[in-house]
């Protein structure tokens, strides 16, 4: 997995053959075989990972600052994850290849378990403080998340990402602070 992991992240999916993985692990080719039916389902198993440790990393430092309301923690998730998703082993297995590679369903499910987890977590939390308006969480946290995987993409291709990373920020701050607002009622 570790040798996967390296590989895919440095030349992606598709420019890493199943012969290179078994000579950076120091494995043969039966070994690989017998832990994985293929190549796929080895990167299926380095993207589980990725998405674990982008997930907990995250989690861990929002729970480090100690935020004093939920949208903060929100806020503080979202920026924990730009800043994250533009490592080399996270923008290429996680977003670039991942659903390329595995089909969107596939991608979205393993995704889910993660990165969807916390979201939801952290609407729940600020719904019950009543930080954000009773609402549908699921829908909510699929277009939460969908703006922040777009955010990190767009830092990811920027020519300055430091610039790129302030910006997106900003939105992402803007975003997640008017789920406090109320709603304005549709003119009819």
């Amino acid at each position: 997995m570790a040798a996967g992991r390296a590989l895919f992240a440095e030349q992606g999916f598709a420019g890493v053959g199943a012969e290179a993985i078994v000579r950076a692990a120091g494995l043969t080719r039966g070994a690989l075989y017998h832990h994985f039916a293929d190549k796929t389902e080895l990167f299926a198993a380095v993207f589980e990972a990725v998405e674990a440790d982008a997930i907990a990393g995250i989690a861990a430092a929002v729970a480090e600052a100690r935020p004093p309301d939920p949208l903060t923690a929100m806020r503080l998730a979202a920026a924990a994850w730009l800043d994250v998703a533009t490592a080399p082993d996270v923008l290429r297995i996680a977003l670039v290849d991942g659903p390329a590679v595995l089909g969107w369903m596939r991608w979205r499910e393993i995704g889910g378990r993660y990165g969807m987890g916390l979201t939801l977590d952290l609407i729940a939390e600020a719904v019950a403080a009543g930080a954000i308006p009773p609402q549908p969480a699921e829908p909510l946290a699929h277009v939460v998340l969908g703006a922040v995987r777009e955010g990190a993409l767009y830092l990811a291709a920027a020519p300055d990402r430091a610039q790129a990373r302030r910006e997106v920020g900003a939105v992402i701050d803007r975003l997640i602070g008017a789920l406090g607002e109320p709603v304005q009622p549709r003119p009819t």
